[in-house]
């Protein structure tokens, strides 16, 4: 009550208490709030942990990455709370400011639990992409997400508001942008970004100039060299390791083979810096288009660029070709950061970046550094616990599916034989527990229960994580440095709650609105929402359960 009726009359009183010492005499100059920021520009470097940001900062250029960590507020302590930390997850969580057990968007994919079939987490069959093929599954539209975004709000509160996201992934554009933005994603069969007819019936006309002037085609027989000298990447191991994804050395040839550009050579951008140099020369292009941030109706930007997610999965954050990608889009930031100052002006936006998740090392390379690691078969994993469950329940494939890092059982099966559910969740925690790359299990009970003490690693994050209609019965997390995989896709991979996984950059610049410095201390990602909601003087997204970021107090010139 105390501190309620303090925020409450706090501003009353300050007021009063200038007003006291302007007429004393003791104040001769007028301290006015700063306006709200014409516009908010939201990065995500998607599968960037903290370390690569901290640990390559004396090889980042003045204005890039430094504008924030020399100029800027940062958070040197930033988690993810919750268990299962991917794509879909995090970008869900980053501007509605809630964990996944309420946004729904629990993974990039999962199983539905009625029919089996998989749902993506931005899949809506109901529209398609415009001027490109639309594949199943394919992501075009919020459907699945639960809860309002920041964006909602500002457009809500602000109608004439403009929300955009844009993303090399089409999720990391649609779960920023929330349900009343608009997103944009690049096309990897045609090296153009489109929309959907969830969002327009046509593309506008600077979309349209964008995509025809084939922006893509000019890195065809490019060739990506390292950006510094040999000697600079000794912190980073070497090209061509045999846990490598093929094409893990530099120099490297885009187009290589081909005669002209093509679908495969599209796609192949994505794990390269050129798509994240097309995608910030459209965020260039929808500034200008959009007429962002030209008047007083504040406006929302996020941009997701991909490439580091898909470099890190195919030959690891550890590796020279994620450091030399790194220091590539530091450079590009710069340039965007002065077309910012340039195209809206340097006093009248804020700018924010973080990540959707870090990043493990890869098992092998860890076994490297003597640790304990490996691999998880997940098929041959379930094969090993329908088995051991058959054993004590009787014939019959138990556990239906893996679905978003859990076991899904099979719900018309318990109903014949009428086993037991909570005896049958009970024993495959159990067996799961018997295997050799799994840390823990939480059972449907468990999770929802209080018979697990609220200190039991990592109870809190699968909380956080576990939505009631759709995450599996038994959730598991994955012991640190092991990898669990379907088939062998990746060199590395991400999705757990260890520090590798959720410690993650929050950078702040804005020096009309807040001081600069490092801050310590935990924070969480779901604090970016709630904290930009006040700077754009709106109530946070509903369901936020995030706190306000201990942003360093403006330091104003006497």
């Amino acid at each position: 009550m105390k501190s309620s009726l303090l925020r409450r009359f706090a501003p009353t009183f300050l007021l009063a208490l200038l007003a006291t010492l302007l007429v004393a005499g003791c104040v001769t100059t007028e301290i006015a709030p700063p306006p709200r920021p014409k516009l908010v520009v939201f990065l995500v470097v998607d599968g960037l942990p903290q370390w690569q940001v901290v640990d390559y900062r004396d090889q980042l250029a003045p204005d890039g990455l430094r504008r924030f960590l020399d100029h800027g507020a940062w958070f040197a302590d930033a988690y993810y709370g919750h268990a299962f930390t991917v794509t879909g997850a995090g970008h869900a969580v980053m501007l509605t400011g809630a964990y996944p057990h309420r946004t729904g968007i629990i993974g990039n994919d999962w199983r539905d639990r009625a029919s089996g079939e998989t749902v993506y987490c931005t899949g809506d069959p109901a529209y398609i992409y415009l001027e490109n093929k639309t594949a199943p599954l394919a992501g075009t539209s919020p459907r699945n997400l639960l809860v309002e975004s920041l964006g909602d709000v500002l457009r809500r509160t602000h109608p004439a508001a403009r929300v955009i996201g844009i993303s090399g992934k089409d999720r990391g554009a649609i779960l920023p942008a929330g349900k009343t933005g608009t997103a944009y994603m690049y096309m990897a069969g045609s090296g153009t970004f489109a929309s959907s007819t969830y969002y327009m019936k046509e593309h506008p006309a600077w979309v349209k100039a964008f995509n025809a002037a084939k922006p893509a085609d000019r890195y065809f027989k490019t060739t990506w060299t390292l950006l510094l000298a040999e000697a600079a990447y000794a912190r980073s191991i070497p090209d061509e390791r045999p846990w490598y994804n093929p094409g893990g050395k530099l120099p490297k040839v885009f187009g290589e083979g081909s005669n002209k550009p093509g679908p495969a050579f599209y796609a192949s951008l994505l794990s390269s810096p050129y798509a994240d140099q097309l995608t910030l020369d459209f965020a260039r292009a929808a500034i200008e288009g959009d007429g962002l941030g030209q008047d007083n109706v504040a406006d929302i930007l996020s941009v997701s660029l991909s490439g580091h997610d898909y470099i890190n999965h195919a030959w690891g954050a550890e590796s020279r070709l994620s450091q030399d990608h790194l220091l590539r889009l530091d450079r590009m930031l710069a340039e965007f950061f002065a077309d910012l100052d340039r195209l809206v002006g340097r006093d009248n936006y804020i700018v924010v970046l973080t990540a959707d998740h870090g990043f493990m090392l890869a098992p092998e390379y860890s076994k490297t550094l003597g640790r304990d690691a490996g691999r998880v078969n997940l098929p041959q994993l379930m094969a090993r616990l329908n088995e051991g469950l058959a054993a004590k329940f009787g014939p019959g494939r138990w556990a239906r599916f893996w679905s978003a890092s859990g076991v899904m059982l099979d719900d018309a099966l318990i109903a014949k034989s009428g086993v037991d559910r909570r005896a049958l969740e009970a024993e495959t925690r159990r067996l799961l527990l018997t295997e050799a790359g799994v840390a823990a299990a939480f059972t449907r009970e468990d999770i929802l229960g209080t018979k697990q003490p609220a200190n039991t690693p990592f109870l809190a994050q699968v909380r956080n994580t576990w939505h009631r209609d759709r995450s599996s019965d038994v959730q598991v997390v994955i012991k640190p440095y092991w990898l669990a995989e379907t088939r062998r896709t990746y060199a590395s991979t991400h999705g757990s709650p260890h520090a590798y996984d959720s410690h993650v950059p929050i950078l702040f610049w804005g020096p009309h609105w807040f001081g600069a410095g490092r801050v310590d201390g935990r924070v969480e990602v779901v604090d970016i929402a709630p904290t930009l909601a006040r700077f754009l003087e709106i109530s946070p997204p509903a369901a936020s359960e995030g706190k306000l970021l201990p942003l360093p107090p403006l330091q104003r010139a006497k």
